[in-house]
């Protein structure tokens, strides 16, 4: 069974996280991890609660575990618990020991921490365009990257300037 190199990609609503994640994807040939939550909460008929945190949690870490076992090299992560973390401490006020278990156990190789240098995309899902909260998240973010130990990176600019300074990292990080 292959044990890819883990690579998170994380940070604030419509940073380009998806969109790096799936270019990496290609330019690698291999597997990304989408967002579970949005086809959870496109589903869901009600506003998300507490405890939809958990269920979300739960579905990203089994569809990443899932996705890993069709890696070859490496599996790239559109998000991870640290965003549920981030979400429910900022609306709820707490956060499931679930989530804060299972973060301590995941591992990443390599986490891309998407700035918010890109303009906001207006999206049914995306709660806080104003530029000072998009700021405030990208610093929690950050302070989560540094308090993970694992190798991070702040990637900014154009989607092929974000493509190829990821390349670059990865290159470095992983595979040198």
């Amino acid at each position: 069974m292959p044990n890819p190199k883990r690579i998170l990609i994380l940070g604030p609503e419509s940073t380009g996280k998806s969109t790096l994640a799936s270019d990496l994807a290609v330019h690698y040939d291999e597997p990304w991890v989408p967002e579970f939550a949005r086809e959870y909460l496109d589903m869901l008929d009600r506003e998300y609660d507490y405890e939809d945190l958990l269920r979300i949690g739960k579905g990203q870490m089994d569809l990443e575990d899932k996705k890993a076992k069709t890696a070859q090299k490496v599996l790239f992560c559109d998000t991870d618990l640290r965003v549920i973390q981030i979400w429910s401490r900022h609306k709820f006020g707490e956060v499931h020991p679930w989530i804060l278990e299972e973060l301590d156990k995941r591992v990443y190789d390599l986490i891309l921490l998407t700035d918010i240098d890109l303009p906001w995309q207006p999206d049914p899902l995306r709660e806080h365009p104003e530029p000072e909260m998009r700021a405030y998240f990208l610093d929690q973010y950050a302070d989560l990257a540094v308090k993970s130990g694992f190798p991070w990176e702040k990637i900014s600019g154009s989607r092929s300037q974000r493509l190829e300074k990821s390349i670059d990292l990865i290159q470095t990080h992983l595979f040198n």
